[in-house]
């Protein structure tokens, strides 16, 4: 068969850089080319599929409230917090007929183990001298009942 890319008559074949350069000035061409009907052409208009570029800035837009630094924030806050607690006591103190209201369940919950009724925990020591104890008094029964029937 007959090489096509190697005749005489065959185009000249250019290597990977010089591939790269050409289709770097082209399309810087075909950006100017854009640029200069863009200037000629006013009235056309600006075209974009982009959606992220209708969207709106709720921040920078001259309507927008003002915003204050962090300090300044934590700061206000603050100071807001402390003048709802004065409010909330200077209403408990001025109006005593309303009463106190609870909201949280932990306060309606016993405590079991430090009530007033509750039977006083021992220490480990205790515990063992109060086994010592119950276990003689088994004995002392256990010895009395053999000697009170010795028929048995």
């Amino acid at each position: 068969g007959r090489n096509y890319f190697e005749r005489a008559s065959a185009p000249d074949v250019e290597n990977m850089e010089e591939a790269k350069e050409r289709a770097k000035i082209l399309a810087e061409a075909a950006a100017l080319k854009q640029l200069a009907s863009d200037y000629m052409h006013p009235e056309v208009g600006v075209k974009t599929t982009d959606p992220t570029l209708f969207g709106r800035n709720y921040f920078n837009r001259y309507s927008a409230p003002e915003t204050e630094e962090d300090e300044f924030a934590d700061e206000r806050a603050e100071i807001l917090a402390e003048a709802a607690a004065f409010k909330k006591s200077a209403v408990a103190y001025l109006h005593p007929e309303v009463g106190v209201c609870l909201e949280d369940a932990n306060l309606f919950g016993r405590n079991y183990f430090e009530r007033a009724s509750a039977p006083d925990a021992e220490n480990m020591e205790e515990a063992k001298e109060r086994a010592k104890i119950l276990a003689e008094a088994a004995a002392l029964k256990q010895l009395a009942s053999d000697y009170m029937h010795p028929e048995v």
